[in-house]
């Protein structure tokens, strides 16, 4: 039995019963969700929906900020054509030269005049596709073009008041199992010489020509006027077989009469790769000294001199201490490079001699390299008969590098000399001076294929 001693009263409010929210703030609350919260379920959907449009947000925000930005970029201008010309084939290749532009087409070739873009003359006697040409104004509406066709014939044409000249093809042979191949052809600014790169069953070897276009130009205009006096003669018979009636007949002029024969281009230089290093072939040091025979060396040499023993030493030594990674890698021997580029180069200091005679805008050496090797390799065009004949020709000046040149640039002017490495490293040299402007390190794991001066 319980009884009450005091009488019945109502405790004091204390901060426990206060409000939670505060008063000011009842307005933002959603009224339901006071009577009304979502179950479990319902409330792990709602959160992941939540989830998803926030990150939505985020993603067109990025975009928005990224369009803004490229807005800011300077936007590249779009050129449209002004005018085209129709083929008859498919075009492989073409060249500029003055005012026209030559195509290398399927069939043949075809001349465009760039003033109305109409087809002017079309070649297409040997029915060979054309895979690559070049093209050099010689002066005097007179134009050269090498060409090289799908077999890798090389293709000499002339080019005179819009009628194509076939002056010769330089690698062909009777016996086609005996045929070379052209990989390459250079035609020096102006017309002056030009360069093929021709590849054998195992040997790649570079062939300088020295075009004669000043005997060109002469046999091409008295061709010209040759052709003119018999279209003259020819109107002159006509008109006066005509009695009493006058006759305005147009004749076609043959610009280049189809026997005219031109001085095939000159053979100047037979450039090969550069053999490997092997041990002298004097049995002392003043063989050596005879053949230079300069007055410029001091002492005997005897420490100077490697043998092909000494070579052969050194190469046994190698394989004895390496034998166990030469077996895991597979040791690959070493070939003849099958590739090179090369570029005509103008007058230099490091090019001129004492007593050459040169001109500013005439080539007065050819710069060569060779796939996998480390030198740049400059040769004179202007040499002796006897050099000339000399099958193993020597550079006259080796330009080294560091890692192996992976490709060349010369600029417009001949001075300049950009050499990329496969170390990805390219360097710009002076060649007036001989000394590097700037070295530029690309990024690791990266293969430099092309380089070009602006």
């Amino acid at each position: 039995l319980n009884t009450r001693t005091h009488p019945l009263g109502i405790p004091p409010p204390s901060e426990k019963d206060w409000p939670k929210e505060d008063e000011e703030d009842f307005f933002l609350l959603d009224p339901d969700r006071k009577r009304d919260v979502l179950p479990q379920p319902f409330r792990m959907i709602n959160k992941l929906v939540m989830q998803v449009f926030e990150s939505a947000m985020e993603i067109i925000e990025r975009k928005e900020m990224l369009r803004e930005a490229q807005k800011l970029k300077v936007q590249p201008k779009k050129c449209f054509p002004t005018a085209e010309f129709q083929v008859t084939e498919r075009a492989n290749c073409l060249a500029v030269s003055g005012k026209y532009i030559f195509v290398g087409l399927s069939v043949g070739l075809a001349a465009f005049n760039m003033c109305d873009f109409k087809d002017v003359c079309a070649w297409n006697a040997a029915n060979t596709e054309i895979c690559a040409i070049h093209a050099s104004d010689l002066g005097n509406k007179c134009h050269v073009l090498l060409a090289v066709d799908e077999m890798g014939l090389a293709w000499f044409f002339c080019f005179y008041k819009e009628s194509f000249l076939l002056i010769k093809i330089l690698n062909e042979v009777k016996d086609i199992s005996q045929r070379n191949t052209c990989v390459e052809v250079v035609l020096s600014r102006g017309g002056d010489y030009a360069g093929i790169l021709l590849q054998g069953n195992t040997k790649a070897w570079l062939e300088i020509y020295q075009l004669p276009k000043d005997s060109w130009l002469t046999e091409m205009e008295k061709n010209a006027g040759a052709a003119e006096e018999l279209a003259c003669s020819e109107r002159r018979s006509n008109s006066s077989s005509e009695v009493g009636t006058f006759l305005l007949q147009e004749i076609p002029v043959p610009a280049i009469q189809a026997d005219v024969e031109l001085d095939p281009p000159v053979l100047l230089l037979t450039v090969r790769p550069p053999k490997p290093i092997t041990g002298t072939s004097f049995k002392g040091p003043l063989d050596a000294l005879k053949e230079v025979d300069d007055g410029s060396m001091l002492g005997l040499g005897y420490n100077h001199l490697i043998k092909d023993s000494q070579w052969e030493l050194q190469e046994a030594i190698f394989r004895s201490t390496y034998q166990e990674y030469l077996e895991a890698e597979g040791v690959i021997e070493e070939e003849s490079p099958r590739y090179a580029i090369f570029h005509f180069l103008l007058p230099s200091q490091i090019l001129e001699g004492p007593e050459m005679k040169v001109q500013p805008d005439i080539p007065v050496g050819v710069g060569v390299h060779w796939y996998g090797n480390h030198n740049f390799c400059l040769y004179l065009l202007n040499r002796s008969l006897q050099e000339k004949e000399d099958s193993d020709l020597k550079p006259d000046v080796v330009w080294p590098c560091a890692a192996p040149i992976a490709c060349s640039a010369v600029s417009s002017c001949s001075r300049y000399l950009a050499l990329a490495g496969e170390d990805a490293t390219i360097t710009i040299w002076d060649k007036h001076l001989g000394y590097p402007l700037s070295v530029t390190a690309i990024l690791e794991e990266r293969f430099i294929r092309s380089i070009h001066f602006l």
